[in-house]
């Protein structure tokens, strides 16, 4: 019969609208249909939603204890595999000799650009960072007036603290973190001397 399928389709427009409403709740009930969720309007911007925590919008630069413990060291294959080209890193200054100027025995950049205007949120930066330097970050409320001046992220907007990346993406903060430390402790371990035949 041609119109089932018509009748199966307002079925479910009135399932639906009647399980917004508290009243309409027993009478789904009472039809074998699942137990309605209610009203889930939310009073935003006063109340804010719960975000997924695998949402992702732009990146952010992490750092660990301080903003001068950057976890980044300039090493610009974020910048290379950017398919919009949307990243822009200049890198560490240079003494007199030309070397790589560092602090805490590490490089640093000193320019990290983030054309958010372009950025098409693909997690491909992330993915190739080999320092974990780069995370995707849940907050979508950017605007802006003018494109080029406020919709580029200089390195001081894009920095943030480990802390709140362990506060918006728990579990992945959790691996991160799991996977610097185990680092750490085998860089620090002495190497043990080679057994004496």
């Amino acid at each position: 019969m041609i119109g089932i399928g018509v009748l199966k389709g307002l079925w479910v427009t009135l399932r639906e609208f009647l399980g917004t409403y508290p009243a309409g709740r027993w009478l789904l009930t009472r039809l074998g249909a699942s137990t309605g969720q209610g009203l889930f309007t939310i009073e935003y911007p006063e109340v804010k939603q719960q975000h997924a925590e695998r949402h992702r919008v732009f990146p952010f630069l992490v750092y660990d204890a301080s903003p001068d413990n950057l976890r980044c060291v300039a090493c610009k294959i974020c910048e290379q595999e950017c398919p919009p080209q949307c990243i822009h890193i200049v890198g560490p200054a240079k003494d007199e000799q030309g070397r790589p100027l560092k602090a805490h025995g590490r490089t640093f950049p000193v320019k990290f650009d983030i054309d958010v205007s372009i950025c098409m949120s693909c997690r491909i930066c992330v993915d190739v960072c080999p320092f974990d330097a780069i995370e995707m970050d849940n907050a979508h409320e950017l605007s802006g007036f003018d494109r080029f001046a406020e919709m580029v992220y200089t390195k001081e907007q894009l920095l943030k603290s480990n802390e709140y990346f362990q506060q918006i993406k728990p579990t992945e903060a959790s691996v991160v973190d799991q996977r610097l430390a185990a680092k750490a402790a085998k860089t620090a371990m002495p190497p043990q001397p080679a057994a004496s035949p």
